[in-house]
Formats: structure tokens, C-alpha cells, sequence
């Protein structure tokens, strides 16, 4: 993986039981994927994005829960780029505990649409190339 960030687990993202509620987790992999982003492209990722007059939704997400998460744990999440295609880009994701376990793995997948007719386009060069570089 060529980008590392970290995450505390806070309170609100935790059901009753004191574990990540589920749902939260995409929320990270989405937070993580925005700082790799920014990290690639110089500035704030999805800004830069934005400014290549292309939308970028998500086409697919999956999850893969293999330790808990409670309040007040610091996770590493790591992000690469998995694959680029004429129209869309992926992430593999993967967050880790102080123990160095695996907590869980994702995979994400947007596509870039013009903002004018919302279909899909060819990636710009510039993200290209940003997403192409170790």
C-alpha cells in the first residue's frame, strides 16, 4: 500500500455495545479514500476533482469486517490504487489495529460522469497519471 492514514474510533461511531456500528465503516473507507486523494493530487482531493469537471460517484463499495473496533481505538487505514479503466478508478483499502490485525478490507469503485449529461466519461489525464504513480 503507498498511503497510510490513521482514524480514532470516537463514541459516535459505536452502538451501545461500545463497537463500530457497521455502517460507519464506509464512511472511514470514503474519509481514507478522500486523503489519499488529496495526498495523489497536491491539494483537496476531492476539490481537484470537482475542478476536472467530473463527478465522481460511487459504483461499487464492499466490506470485509475480519476484527471489532471500539471507542477509542487508533486505526491505520491504508489505500492503493487497485485498478483505473477508460471511465472509472478503484481503491483497495485496509485498516489495521495497534496489534497490527486486520480489521477490515474494502474495495471501492467510482466511475467519472460529466456533471452535464451524468454519463460516464474518460478519466481525465491528470487523475490518470496521479493514480498511475507509486
Amino acid at each position: 500500500m503507498s498511503f497510510t492514514t490513521q482514524r480514532r474510533i470516537l463514541f459516535g461511531d459505536c452502538d451501545p455495545a461500545g463497537i463500530v456500528y457497521t455502517p460507519r465503516i464506509s464512511y472511514f473507507v470514503i474519509e481514507a479514500v478522500h486523503d489519499f486523494l488529496t495526498y495523489k493530487l497536491g491539494a483537496p482531493g476531492v476539490r481537484e476533482i470537482l475542478a476536472m469537471d467530473i463527478l465522481p460517484p460511487a459504483r461499487a463499495l464492499s466490506i470485509e469486517f475480519l476484527a471489532p473496533m471500539a471507542w477509542d481505538d487508533v486505526i491505520d487505514i491504508a489505500v492503493s490504487c487497485k485498478e483505473l479503466t477508460t471511465t472509472s478508478f478503484s481503491f483497495l483499502v485496509e485498516a489495521r489495529n495497534h496489534a497490527n490485525e486486520v480489521t477490515f478490507r474494502s474495495t471501492l469503485t467510482q466511475v467519472a460522469v460529466s456533471p452535464e449529461s451524468k454519463r460516464p466519461v474518460p478519466l481525465p489525464e491528470r487523475l490518470r497519471e496521479a493514480l498511475s504513480m507509486p
